[in-house]
């Protein structure tokens, strides 16, 4: 069995993480920690886990984390640094769902989100958690980044396309939306529900944190700088992330064919029959990530449709879906999950 921790589970991520775990049948749940909560029973803050988690939450201070096989941080950023070292030392592998580690450059990572690193040097080992990806590198790895929810659903909408070198990577456009969970559980007047709901609109026009993550990733699959404007999107939804991506094709290719070939061995990218348009409510509490890829009117314009659930696929499933990479474990295991309808 895989001894467990879970640094920060009072937040959406962190419950979510205790959904997918509780029934893991090679996990064993050893501490879940929490500052403000400690001692509070875990099923008492979330009732749905009555029966299925047993544990009380433990002041970090207390938590022993070091007897542990296996850490996630579902922290804020700023945390996970702060502690992986210590970890890291001790033998225990670590998955940080935050963005401590996903960026290469130091600088560019201090410049987004206003603080010093703790520790740099640890950036450079971290491997990027994106399993279509980087598989290999995550079966050894200690240190997991484990990739953001815009990102995912736009890196795997891009990635065909790129590694075919089949459209211009100068002038990429990413238009995603999201929903509310994807601000975190905490009292924020935009995530009020009298604020979000029956509304739509756009933020970070000027720059979002994703941006960097989403042109390194881009970048390392193009050998070279992409152009890419990216808009976020806040709408009325609890669940669900839609990026509707754009790009302008160089030469005719299948492109049906093409994003069958590239995902036909990959258990969580579901590439749907061509013509279709996937809505969030078809990946809702499951790790799949469901793809349309359409030409309209035979143009050279490529339209990628992308939606995955932010919770899942874009944060707590993949990284249950890298735990179980790193442990030699089937891939799916604790993730063959129907997706909720309604």
């Amino acid at each position: 069995m895989i001894k467990v921790g879970i640094v920060g589970g009072t937040g959406y991520t962190g419950v979510e993480l205790l959904r997918l775990l509780a029934l893991h049948p090679q996990v064993s749940l050893r501490v879940i920690t929490s500052r403000a909560d400690a001692g509070t029973a875990v099923s008492q803050m979330f009732p749905s886990l009555r029966g299925f988690v047993d544990l009380l939450f433990v002041h970090p201070d207390e938590a022993h984390l070091e007897q542990c096989d296996l850490v996630f941080f579902a922290t804020p950023n700023g945390i996970a640094m702060q502690q992986a070292r210590v970890l890291l030392d001790a033998g225990v592998r670590v998955i940080d769902l935050a963005a401590e580690f996903r960026l290469q450059d130091i600088t560019s990572w201090e410049k987004w989100y206003g603080m010093t690193h703790a520790c740099p040097d640890l950036v450079a080992e971290a491997v990027y958690g994106l399993p279509e990806i980087n598989r290999e590198q995550i079966k050894s790895a200690r240190l997991i980044a484990n990739p953001g929810c815009y990102p995912t659903a736009v890196q795997l909408g891009f990635l065909p396309l790129l590694e075919a070198g089949v459209i211009e990577v100068g002038s990429l456009i990413a238009d995603a939306k999201s929903g509310v969970s994807g601000a975190g559980r905490k009292a924020e007047i935009p995530a009020l529900f009298a604020e979000a709901g029956d509304n739509f609109k756009a933020y970070g026009v000027a720059g979002h944190r994703h941006l960097p993550e989403i042109r390194q990733g881009l970048a390392f699959v193009t050998g070279g700088d992409v152009g890419l404007t990216f808009v976020p999107h806040l709408t009325p939804l609890i669940r669900g992330i839609h990026a509707t991506l754009y790009g302008k094709l160089t030469r005719d290719v299948d492109l049906q064919a093409l994003f069958e070939q590239r995902y036909s061995n990959e258990p969580f990218v579901d590439v749907l029959p061509a013509g279709s348009h996937p809505e969030t409510r078809s990946v809702r509490g499951s790790n799949r990530c469901r793809l349309a890829v359409h030409r309209p009117q035979g143009g050279d314009t490529v339209v990628v449709l992308s939606v995955i659930d932010n919770l899942v696929k874009g944060a707590a499933g993949q990284a249950v879906q890298n735990m179980n990479i790193m442990f030699d474990l089937p891939e799916n295991t604790a993730l063959n999950i129907v997706p909720l309808l309604p």
